[in-house]
């Protein structure tokens, strides 16, 4: 029989003295982040179980969060009920950008390894796949309209669940690459999509 000991128990209580219920959480060496359906996102510190910091401004469930990575070391990218996608910077607490254009629910975020319109090849591209179907592209210099979006089969998706962007190993050799990137998502109804 396999069991599991509990190490850390993370939570707040709201003011009718109940548990606030965590949706989503990311995580990197020192912290987790958890979205919360208390529409706020909260960093723990791992060794003392504390709350670091509480970022507010969505207007409804979190129910994606993300911490960056390399240059965006120092930022978490949130989904949220409310249709839109924001970048919160973890040393100030404060909402960096905010994205619109999702009709419906947030589902998932990611950052992207694209590049756009920058010589050092820091990645600058993220990506939003709602409930109604759609993974949008948005470049996080601008809170412009996205840079492209990907439409999901309208009767065997039913929602965008997932996003992960992955390597592949290609099966032919063109121009010395060895792997090509491929966007790799899951649907409510369970199919999983490439695109590549």
């Amino acid at each position: 029989m396999f069991s599991m000991d509990t190490k850390m128990v993370f939570g707040v209580k709201n003011d009718n003295n109940k548990k606030n219920n965590i949706g989503v959480i990311g995580g990197n060496v020192y912290t987790i982040c958890s979205g919360s359906f208390d529409n706020t996102i909260r960093i723990w510190d791992i060794e003392t179980a504390k709350e670091f910091n509480i970022f507010k401004g969505h207007e409804n469930v979190i129910s994606s969060v993300k911490y960056g990575s390399k240059e965006l070391f120092n930022s978490i990218l949130s989904g949220s009920d409310d249709f839109s996608v924001r970048i919160w910077d973890i040393r100030s607490g404060e909402q960096i950008q905010v994205f619109n254009g999702h009709i419906k629910g947030i589902s998932s975020v990611e950052y992207s390894p694209f590049v756009m319109k920058n010589s050092i090849d820091n990645s600058n591209v993220i990506c939003s796949g709602s409930w109604y179907n759609t993974i949008r592209f948005w470049y996080i210099r601008s809170n412009k309209n996205e840079l492209f979006m990907i439409k999901g089969d309208e009767t065997e998706d039913c929602g965008i669940f997932c996003l992960k962007f992955i390597a592949l190993k290609k099966k032919d050799k063109t121009k010395n690459i060895k792997y090509d990137l491929n966007l790799c998502y899951c649907s409510f109804m369970g199919l999983i999509r490439i695109w590549g």
